[in-house]
């Protein structure tokens, strides 16, 4: 059995299941904002995501990517590098940032509702990181892909 390609397909796998799931999130938002009787729904549906979906996969991503960087490559590899700073960047930020900005902001809309000022701060917060985050993981993908530092 050729272990590199296994490990290689469920790296890209993961990856493709990761980065799919949170470019719905978008999607998500603005079918929520639509009504908002059914922003809550759409909000809890990204939670639930994101929880069950896309960090699973990304924690497949990181051990399988780093099975194929120790045991296949280097770990000292410039694309490798970039690629797991980039890694360490994003994963903070979602857990220090988007998660509770999410579940925040899931509370302030039960509460206050959406037109409150605490609920629409919490969803340009939100937006706002989550942007930042996927031009990152793009830019991850660009280097995993092209590899143009190797």
């Amino acid at each position: 059995m050729n272990w590199m390609l296994l490990l290689k397909s469920l790296h890209v796998l993961s990856a493709i299941v990761a980065v799919g799931s949170n470019l719905t999130y978008a999607v998500w938002s603005a079918r929520g904002s639509i009504d908002e009787a059914h922003l809550g729904f759409a909000l809890r549906g990204v939670k639930f995501i994101d929880d069950r979906i896309a960090n699973p996969a990304y924690g497949v991503l990181l051990v399988t990517g780093l099975l194929m960087a120790v045991i296949y490559f280097s770990i000292t590899l410039t694309w490798i590098l970039i690629g797991l700073t980039g890694f360490i960047l994003v994963a903070a930020l979602a857990v220090a940032v988007y998660t509770p900005t999410l579940t925040r902001q899931i509370k302030a809309l039960d509460t206050d509702g959406a037109s409150s000022p605490a609920y629409k701060a919490l969803a340009n917060r939100a937006q706002a990181v989550g942007m930042f985050m996927v031009v990152v993981v793009i830019g991850i993908v660009f280097v995993m892909v092209f590899k143009p530092l190797a």
